[in-house]
């Protein structure tokens, strides 16, 4: 890949996408909470927040807020990641949310046989009604330069109009130069209402031709793209199936475009207790990374995204592939060891990680 110099470019990367507040009720359900945690969380978001909190990278996030004292609360936390907020539209609020409101996910993390359950509120937010002509997107691309631009299924799903976002960024960001990276992130619940997979893969073919590295689990490649995985069970011996390799290279012959294609792979023997590991193709070459068998989960969510933002970290600061998949695959794991849907993790332990370092106490 041929990625702008540091010296050219204001940001690092810049994620476009939805931030919601995640309402988790900790250690109890949803439905018999009376009381709720608050974090911020987004699938595009994520990756900006880690790529900045963790490695240390200049970035921001495109996306809109209601001007309200919840929507302060969420750039309250936002602003605690290091995320840039130069390019959030404040939207005026109506008084009651019927126009315009800050998307709510009441998320539950699961524990042994009970898997994690997530329930949006999300309708009508603010960032689904962001429309192509909201964001000067010469100026970010072209005039303020970015080396990475990331966005995601997730975002692509929120309304008729957020395709039309996307394409719109995604054509400044390759006529500037910006490496594009997508995130499949099916989503059965928000695709549901706009025509299920049909829908889903009409949009994300015509998505996939601007992107330069995909990344995705192999049922977002199902949902998404239409691509089967054949002969893959649920675990991590799959890795090095054949039908994963298949998989990559009819994706990657039917779109040139791609640079790199990168999936992560989880088997799943509770919801506390996964194995864990990742596939890159990159360049013609397949990497596998190391594979950790029954990590202990705390918190599942965002450990996808935690993955695409090690995976980019590496591509930005010049590690052969092989090593960007190492530190996607530790940071994922790390992610999960901790709550909420954001990264905890230090680049000293992301490198410990690679490097084999166990889990003793440091002192």
């Amino acid at each position: 890949m041929n990625i702008k110099p540091v010296e050219q470019c204001r940001w690092d990367e810049v994620s476009l996408g939805e931030i919601m507040l995640r309402l988790d009720p900790g250690d109890t359900r949803v439905r018999t909470a009376r009381s709720f945690r608050v974090w911020e969380g987004g699938g595009e978001y994520n990756v900006a927040r880690g790529l900045r909190k963790c490695f240390g990278l200049r970035t921001a996030v495109v996306t809109a807020i209601p001007e309200n004292e919840v929507g302060r609360l969420l750039e309250d936390l936002i602003l605690q990641g290091g995320v840039a907020t130069d390019y959030i539209q404040w939207v005026p609020y109506d008084g009651i949310g019927e126009n315009v409101r800050v998307g709510l996910n009441f998320t539950e993390r699961g524990f042994g046989v009970r898997g994690a359950v997530g329930t949006s509120d999300r309708a009508r937010s603010a960032a689904a009604a962001m429309k192509p002509e909201d964001i000067d997107w010469k100026g970010l691309f072209a005039d303020q330069g970015v080396r990475w631009f990331h966005c995601g299924g997730i975002f692509a799903a929120l309304s008729g109009s957020a395709p039309e976002v996307i394409l719109a960024a995604m054509e400044a960001a390759r006529d500037a130069g910006t490496i594009i990276s997508y995130d499949l992130n099916y989503r059965p619940s928000l695709w549901k209402r706009l025509g299920g997979q049909e829908a889903a893969q009409k949009i994300n073919r015509h998505i996939a031709t601007y992107v330069d590295v995909m990344i995705g689990n192999e049922e977002d490649f199902t949902a998404c793209l239409g691509y089967e995985v054949e002969g893959v069970d649920d675990n991590l011996t799959a890795l090095e199936h054949a039908g994963f390799k298949r998989m990559i290279e009819r994706v990657t012959a039917d779109y040139p475009n791609l640079s790199a294609v990168a999936t992560t792979l989880r088997g799943v023997h509770t919801a506390t207790v996964n194995d864990w590991a990742a596939i890159l193709w990159s360049e013609g070459a397949f990497h596998v990374s190391s594979q950790r068998e029954r990590l202990e989960i705390y918190d599942r969510v965002g450990g996808g995204d935690s993955f695409a933002s090690g995976l980019i970290y590496g591509f930005l600061t010049g590690l052969e592939p092989s090593e960007a998949l190492e530190y996607g695959a530790a940071h994922g794991a790390l992610a999960m060891t901790t709550p909420g849907d954001t990264s905890m993790a230090s680049l000293v332990e992301v490198k410990r990680m690679v490097a084999g370092a166990g889990a003793r106490v440091i002192r």
